[in-house]
């Protein structure tokens, strides 16, 4: 008798235990997917877009990130809307960077990649802080690495090296692996909106001599004829990254 009231009160508990998970509703069952996944796919949330899709090679908050800064005036004053709403949509090939836009085999619809473009802008943007500079343009084509190797010398050598193989203040920049995943204009780009987060300073250096878009494109002239060649991958598209 005993056996049989232990086995009853057990299908009672099991009973009372099914019957909570119908009054808690469907999605309290273990496996399903919860609705805040679903919206998270669907949110016009720069943070948690930005958090998703793009913190994890810029940083958290735009910077100290492996990739360019993004919460950068200088760069987001560097970089055209269109042009940086073109690299969320399509990638850069050849890059880390990959494609976004669902039409390219990404997660983003065009109202997300609007929103996270506007919303750098609004947050990291500082016009104010460049009033009165004449900012190198954004592209440009390469120079003559000779000349390159001279302004690398001057404005680069003493932090990364005499030969680019890195310094007491800055890494490798001639590195194999370094060049094979960075676009001839992301070496501008950093090249002329620096690494302020990592201490590297922007086109206008730190000896009152700023460069001029000549002298980036000799010096990025120079860095791109240390990159070795990749088998299976694209010569890099320009203007890009």
């Amino acid at each position: 008798m005993r056996r049989g009231a232990s086995q009853r009160a057990g299908s009672g508990a099991f009973l009372v235990l099914m019957l909570g998970f119908f009054v808690l509703g469907c999605d309290s069952l273990p496996g399903r997917p919860k609705e805040s996944a679903e919206e998270a796919a669907q949110s016009m949330d720069f943070e948690l877009l930005y958090a998703t899709h793009c913190a994890g090679c810029h940083g958290a908050d735009g910077n100290l990130g492996p990739a360019l800064d993004l919460h950068d005036p200088v760069y987001l004053a560097l970089v055209p809307p269109n042009r940086l709403r073109a690299v969320i949509e399509d990638g850069v090939p050849g890059t880390a960077m990959t494609a976004f836009a669902k039409e390219r085999g990404g997660s983003l619809t065009e109202p997300q990649i609007e929103a996270l473009v506007q919303g750098m802008l609004a947050r990291w943007s500082d016009a104010q802080s460049l009033r009165g500079m004449a900012l190198p343009p954004y592209a440009g084509p390469l120079g003559d690495p000779r000349r390159g190797a001279e302004v690398y010398a001057t404005a680069c050598g003493s932090c990364h090296g005499g030969e680019g193989r890195g310094g007491k203040k800055g890494h490798d920049i001639v590195d194999s692996s370094y060049l094979a995943l960075v676009s001839d204009q992301a070496l501008r780009s950093v090249v002329i909106a620096g690494r302020t987060d990592l201490g590297m300073p922007d086109w206008r250096g730190t000896r009152g001599s700023p460069l001029t878009s000549q002298q980036g494109s000799d010096v990025v002239a120079w860095l791109a004829a240390h990159r070795a060649p990749v088998v299976g991958r694209p010569i890099f598209e320009k203007p890009r990254g």
